[in-house]
């Protein structure tokens, strides 16, 4: 059963991710870079339309996208693996630098109330972080091994609890400011020895406002930016109309995280004192500023623990993200068998790639404990996968201009013609930011680089090895590399149909019968006609059997069946749609249809036009069945035959 989400519940798992850098993203950037953070976090936000723009187009053009297969088309497998590499890099630390922080949160939130409560408890915070993000991450471990749907709706609650504390924090922080009056974040960076890596004996030679300063600081805030190669993992499961929701969350996630997060940068350095910020609330910035916002200290206090509250649930969806996009990135991995087979294996009951998020959880699990609580060095390191994933993505997409001439759902704007050449000119400026950034945070970031560089290094050594042991058992076995993927499905069997054993709900259904993998225009008709609020799609085949010798067993699939449920998977996801697959042994397809269409309560039949008859005796044949199957009097079904845009229409 493929299920869909609407656009509301992708833009809260993207948000999870991206709007929870507004709880430590300002503490990263201000110890790099001075007070003029918020300025450069401002600029991040903004720029992070454009980025997202690039992934709108990606995404129009691969249902199952991301960075992995747009690279791939664009330059190859070996820059594909490369990019993934610096990419998985990214998804393993968003998790425990989210989690982590949460934990940072909570620990401070304790430490500063369980004294009034009079009980003499210190927790220390780094060790409570650590314990904390584990189980954090354990528990959306649970949950995404049941499913995306059951993810988003997490997501979902956890975003709506966030709207409400940030509508009260920003209009709190407005307020205190208008009483006691502000002065905005000074303009110029101020690096240290950490800010500028490698590039610190040349400190006198950067101006804060030169090009290659305003580089290096811009550079420093891109973390704010995390999470938005998570829209192109979700892309495969949003609902239709896909590319319009697509639209919706990308604009809904660009104004939520830009009003969040740079809103609260710019409050914390303007009414937090400047000696305690980070100094005290370094890893919990927006903690500290509910400490000094206007009103009673009782009602501050409640404040603040309905934002540690909160940003302990924003900061924990960000593992639940985590997990999702990486879960996305490795299964595009496994359907080019760069991955074993045996990760893709789907889970018995719930039918998810378990191996693949179990595999990313334990790396994630791993890297809290290596980390040891400290935020600052998760931040650190975390930027090296984000900008490359980025720079890569932003160059294949322009090379895909040139390289595939394909009409595009949407484009990138501003593009020009010369001569009757198209000259993206929105793509090669994106592509020019992000790569001059990205190499500025090799030579400035040492934490990042070094630790970024040898896990790419080591992953993509790990995917190599994995691909050509792959290829080597397809040869032992004699078995050619086939063009394109085949999807791993659970088959689950029973001896009476029913609708119940199909997941009917709705009060219509309608059965489509499909046979050619390349024939499948019906199928695509009646699922952009559909409306699945009232309407279940149901698509068989039907396994003929030879006189009364059924060709292999019903518990497994022959290549021809797989490449089928495969382009039947790939058409509900490009259309955005849910379908219940179904196999149906028979000697007589005609009847086997109409069995189905009996026994499942459906009051439509569509199948495609038949290579062998003319539709007329299709028809005829499919009445006959009928007939056959239902009782006297019994109910009418509509069938129609279609061809393209052509079909023959009967009810019976």
């Amino acid at each position: 059963m493929l299920t869909f989400i609407s656009f509301w519940r992708a833009s809260a798992i993207v948000l999870c991710d991206l709007a929870s850098t507004a709880y430590y993203i300002g503490g990263i950037a201000e110890h790099a870079i001075g007070k003029s953070a918020p300025w450069f976090i401002l600029a991040v936000m903004l720029f992070s339309y454009a980025v997202r723009a690039l992934y709108i187009e990606s995404c129009s053009m691969f249902v199952r996208g991301g960075v992995y297969r747009v690279v791939k088309e664009a330059m190859g497998g070996t820059l594909a693996k490369i990019s993934v590499s610096a990419l998985m890099f990214d998804y393993v630390l968003t998790g425990p630098i989210s989690a982590v922080s949460a934990g940072q949160y909570l620990a401070g939130l304790l430490n500063a109330v369980l004294p009034h409560a009079r009980v003499h408890w210190h927790f220390p915070p780094n060790l409570f972080a650590v314990i904390f993000a584990m189980a954090v991450t354990i528990y959306f471990w649970r949950e995404n091994i049941k499913g995306i749907e059951e993810s988003s709706d997490k997501a979902m609650k956890i975003m709506q609890v966030t709207t409400v504390m940030a509508v009260i924090a920003i209009v709190w922080c407005v307020l205190t400011l208008w009483r006691r009056g502000f002065e905005w974040p000074p303009l110029p960076p101020i690096f240290n020895e950490d800010s500028l890596g490698w590039l610190h004996s040349w400190k006198d030679r950067i101006p804060p406002l030169g090009v290659l300063g305003i580089g290096i600081a811009f550079g420093h805030s891109l973390l704010a930016m995390s999470g938005e190669e998570s829209l192109a993992q979700v892309y495969r499961e949003m609902e239709a109309p896909k590319l319009k929701n697509l639209k919706r969350t990308g604009f809904i996630i660009f104004l939520y995280s830009m009003l969040l997060t740079s809103l609260i940068s710019f409050f914390a350095v303007m009414i937090i004192p400047d000696s305690v910020r980070l100094s005290h609330y370094g890893d919990n910035l927006l903690s500290g500023l509910t400490m000094y916002l206007v009103g009673p200290a009782y009602l501050r206090l409640f404040f603040q623990a309905f934002v540690v509250a909160v940003g302990s649930l924003i900061l924990s969806g960000a593992v639940n993200t985590s997990i999702v996009g990486a879960n996305g990135v490795l299964n595009r991995m496994g359907e080019d068998h760069v991955m074993s087979d045996w990760f893709r294996q789907p889970h018995p009951r719930f039918g998810t790639s378990h191996r693949m998020i179990n595999l990313t959880v334990g790396l994630q699990l791993l890297t809290i404990l290596l980390c040891r609580g400290n935020v600052y060095l998760l931040g650190e390191a975390y930027a090296f996968g984000v900008v490359w994933s980025f720079v890569f993505n932003a160059l294949a997409v322009t090379i895909l201009r040139y390289k595939d001439k394909t009409p595009r759902e949407w484009k990138v704007p501003l593009n020009i013609a010369i001569r009757g050449k198209e000259i993206p000119l929105g793509l090669i400026g994106i592509f020019a930011v992000l790569f001059s950034t990205a190499s500025l945070n090799l030579l400035t970031k040492k934490v990042a680089t070094i630790s970024g560089t040898i896990f790419t290094v080591l992953l993509f050594t790990l995917f190599e090895i994995s691909e050509r042991l792959n290829k080597r058992k397809m040869m032992l076995r004699g078995i050619e590399q086939e063009e394109g993927h085949i999807d791993k499905v659970n088959l689950n069997q029973v001896d009476i149909l029913t609708p119940h054993d199909c997941r009917c709900t709705k009060s219509r259904r309608v059965l489509v019968a499909v046979r050619d993998p390349g024939n499948l225009s019906h199928l695509k008709q009646v699922l952009y006609e559909m409306d699945p609020d009232t309407t279940d799609v149901i698509v068989m085949t039907s396994k003929i059997a030879k006189g009364l010798h059924l060709g292999g067993g019903l518990g497994e699939l022959s290549p021809d069946e797989e490449r089928l449920f495969t382009e039947v998977i790939a058409t509900a996801e490009k259309v955005g749609r849910t379908v219940f697959p179904l196999m149906v042994p028979s000697n007589d397809p005609f009847y086997a249809m109409a069995r189905v269409a009996y026994d499942t309560g459906a009051q439509e039949l569509v199948v495609g036009k038949s290579g062998k008859f003319i539709a007329e005796i299709q028809m005829e044949k499919l009445a006959v069945a009928w007939g056959a199957v239902r009782p006297p009097q019994g109910r009418p079904l509509r069938i129609r035959i279609m061809n393209g845009g052509e079909y023959k229409e009967d009810i019976i």
